[in-house]
């Protein structure tokens, strides 16, 4: 008697739990940074550049390429924003930070090809943003004295808040 009757409540939640599973596989969830930890950070590697001497503007931009955060020093020059989100955006589209795009295409190389394409920009400065092994957005940074110096504070940046991502 107690198997008859576990049967049609079986079958009840077979039936309508199958449509809610049905429905999770059909949506993709991803993960950002807050916006607290979006600010933190641009002002981190704002400072991070300050301390060098250098004026810059500094981008933070999500997984799907929206802009998040974004600062410029005050005597940073008018383009840095459009460049350091350009550097933002090509280090998260190609998944390589840009120091590296930028070795791998250099003229002659099989990969050269993508310096050309319009919205790519292949110079040190954008950094990619990771959480718990998983991309969640990009860093670009713009004013400093070559794409070297950009990286190096972003990535001093993203070390000030490592300890956060670290637990997403």
């Amino acid at each position: 008697m107690f198997k008859k009757s576990l049967a049609p409540l079986a079958l009840a939640l077979a039936f309508f739990t199958t449509p809610a599973l049905a429905q999770d596989a059909a949506l993709v969830t991803s993960k950002s940074l807050s916006p607290d930890t979006a600010h933190a950070l641009v002002k981190q590697t704002l400072e991070a550049c300050r301390s060098e001497g250098f004026q810059v503007a500094v981008v933070v931009i999500d997984r799907g390429g929206n802009l998040q955060a974004l600062i410029r020093d005050q005597f940073a020059g008018p383009f840095t924003p459009k460049v350091a989100e350009l550097k933002a955006a090509t280090a998260l589209n190609f998944s390589t930070n840009t120091q590296t795009l930028m070795e791998q295409t250099q003229p002659g190389s099989p990969a050269s090809g993508l310096r050309h394409v319009p919205g790519v920009l292949v110079v040190g400065g954008g950094v990619l943003i990771q959480a718990g092994g998983t991309l969640i957005g990009a860093i670009g940074v713009s004013g400093a004295p070559g794409g070297d110096a950009d990286e190096a504070c972003a990535l001093k940046g993203l070390e000030s808040i490592q300890d956060d991502l670290d637990f997403l």
